[in-house]
This record gives structure tokens, sequence and C-alpha cells, in this order.
């Protein structure tokens, strides 16, 4: 039970954040949304066998995260969630990649540098993703979607599907809550009650899903999601995403940790 109800706090969490006033908090959400969609374009643009190229990215996730006074730990904790996936993914690489290359003298298999290189591209996406989210609100985000003219219909059904994430979890844990009171003995659900519940849960989702949208009706719903109105963009606005996508360029364009290691060596790469 306890751990339905810590879903539930988590999912909330990135809203808690969302409307928090700082530098980053204020930033127009379409430039901030355009600022990380370019951010990603960079990141996975870079090759596979490549990653000392990709730690000068490392900057703009620490740099946000710091002045928009996040919490470390939210954000690994969901980072986390991500991992089995690209473990699933890249773990497979050194296996069929056998093919040595020298690194500062040791002999490394370029599977295991494609591993390191997918899971270094997994972390700078999903954490510039979640900060995102929590630094702008899923409405928000909504509302610099429709700004880029994205379909009405997708937009209203990403919001929707975000928003009542929490409602499923809501249902399920009186589920869960009423079966734990009528069996005060049993640790857990049994397997043998699991296709009743499912059933009843089904059944209970449909009837909350007419109510909420009898509710939205209600209030005037009539198909588009408002999330209100924002001012324009402002010149910090176009500063912060032209800053952000000159370093990206140019962390794309040159190695820097290279650059920087040949200033100190006085070997030109």
């Amino acid at each position: 039970m306890s751990n339905i109800m810590n879903s539930i706090f988590d999912i909330r969490l990135l809203d808690d954040l969302a409307r928090k006033e700082t530098i980053v908090h204020r930033i127009h959400p379409l430039v901030k949304f355009l600022t990380t969609f370019i951010y990603l374009i960079v990141v996975v643009s870079f090759g596979k066998y490549e990653i000392s190229g990709l730690l000068p990215l490392l900057i703009f996730p620490v740099l946000i995260m710091t002045l928009a006074e996040l919490p470390l730990r939210p954000i690994l904790k969901r980072m986390l969630i991500a991992a089995p996936f690209v473990v699933g993914i890249g773990i497979m690489n050194p296996i069929f990649d056998h093919q040595a290359v020298s690194i500062g003298g040791l002999s490394v298999s370029r599977g295991w540098i494609t591993f390191l290189s997918i899971t270094l591209k997994s972390v700078l996406t999903v954490s510039a993703a979640l900060l995102l989210i929590a630094t702008t609100g899923m409405d928000k985000l909504g509302s610099a979607l429709r700004m880029l003219k994205i379909p009405r219909l997708f937009v209203l059904q990403l919001l929707l599907t975000y928003r009542y994430i929490s409602v499923l979890m809501e249902e399920v844990s009186r589920v869960l809550r009423a079966y734990a009171m009528r069996s005060p003995q049993q640790k857990g659900v049994h397997w043998s009650v699991w296709g009743s519940l499912a059933g009843q849960l089904l059944i209970r989702t449909f009837e909350r899903a007419q109510r909420v949208y009898l509710a939205m009706r209600l209030r005037g719903f009539t198909g588009e999601y408002n999330t209100g109105g924002y001012p324009g963009i402002a010149a910090r606005d176009i500063a912060y995403m032209a800053g952000w996508t000159v370093f990206f360029v140019i962390a794309r364009i040159y190695n820097i940790p290279m650059l920087i290691g040949s200033l100190f060596t006085g070997v030109i790469l």
C-alpha cells in the first residue's frame, strides 16, 4: 500500500517542482522546449564510439538543476527507471563487438565503449527530459506544443494521459485498501483473486473516467485543453536559447576534453 501512495506522490512531485520561481522556471516554455530539443538532437548525433565528446554536455543538466534549485535524489530516482532498458539494449555489444582498441595504454573492447556511450547518452537525454518537465510543467509544455502547431488531439491526449495516471493509481490504491481490510492476515494479494480485482479495477476505471468527463463538460470543456495565456518571448529567453545553442554546436564540432588535454600536454591532436 505504501508503494502505491509513494508512486502517486512521485507522479505529482514534478508538477510541484514546476511551480517554483527561479530564473530557469521564468524562461518561456517554448524556448525551454526548443532548447531541450536541440540538446537531444546534438546528443544522439554523436557516434557510437564517441564518449569524451559527450562529457561537456553534462554541463547542461547539471547547471539547469543547480539554477532551478531542484533536488538531486528525485531526478536520479526517475532516471533509474530507464536503466533496465538501457542495460538490455547495450549489454550485448561487448559480446558481439570483440575488436580491441588502445586507450591510455589499456586494451579495451569496442563493445564496452559502445555500451558506455549508450549509457551516457541515455543519462543525458532522460535527465534533460525530466528537467524540462520539472522546470516547466506539463500544462505549459502543452501550450508550447500548440504554439508549434502540433495537432490539438495529440496534445490533448498527451496532457490527459499524464494528468490522470495519478487518478488510476488512486483507484488501484482504493481497491488494494479494500482487499487489505477484508483480509487483514493476508500479506499481499493472493494470486487467485487477481482476476476479480483486475475486473473491478476496469469497471471502476470506466466509471471514474465518465465522472471526470462529465465534470469537465460542466466546466466548459469543448475539446480544447485550456492551459492559459503566456507573455511573449523576451530578450532573456532569446539569450538563453542562443547561448545554449552556441555551446551545443561548439561541443558537437570540437572535442573539448581533447582540446583541453592538448593545451596541458602541448600535443596538438
